[in-house]
C-alpha cells in the first residue's frame, strides 16, 4: 500500500478536524434550539388550557344566563314586569 503524499495529508487533516468541530457545534445548536423550541411550546399549551378554562366558565355563565328562572327573575325584580291579566290581552279580530 502506497503511503498518502505529505501535501493531502497537511491540508486535508485540518479541513476534517474542522469538519468534526462544524459538526460538533451544528448538534449543540440544534438541540439547543429544539429545547428554546420546546419552551415555548410549553407556554402556548398552558396559555391554551387558560383560555380553554375560560372558555367553559364563560359557557356556563351563558347557560345560567338563559335559564328560565333567572330571566323571570329578571324580569319581574329589575325590570319590573308582570304577566298581563288575561282581561289586559287583546286578540286581533280576523
Amino acid at each position: 500500500m502506497k503511503p498518502l503524499p505529505r501535501l493531502v495529508v497537511w491540508i486535508g487533516m485540518p479541513l476534517l478536524w474542522f469538519a468534526v468541530l462544524g459538526s460538533a457545534a451544528g448538534a449543540i445548536y440544534s438541540k439547543h434550539r429544539a429545547r428554546e423550541l420546546f419552551a415555548q411550546l410549553e407556554h402556548l399549551n398552558s396559555g391554551r388550557d387558560e383560555l380553554e378554562a375560560e372558555w367553559g366558565r364563560l359557557q356556563i355563565e351563558q347557560s345560567y344566563w338563559s335559564t328560565y328562572a333567572y330571566v323571570e327573575n329578571t324580569a319581574t325584580a329589575r325590570l319590573q314586569m308582570r304577566i298581563p291579566a288575561s282581561h289586559d290581552v287583546e286578540m286581533p279580530t280576523p
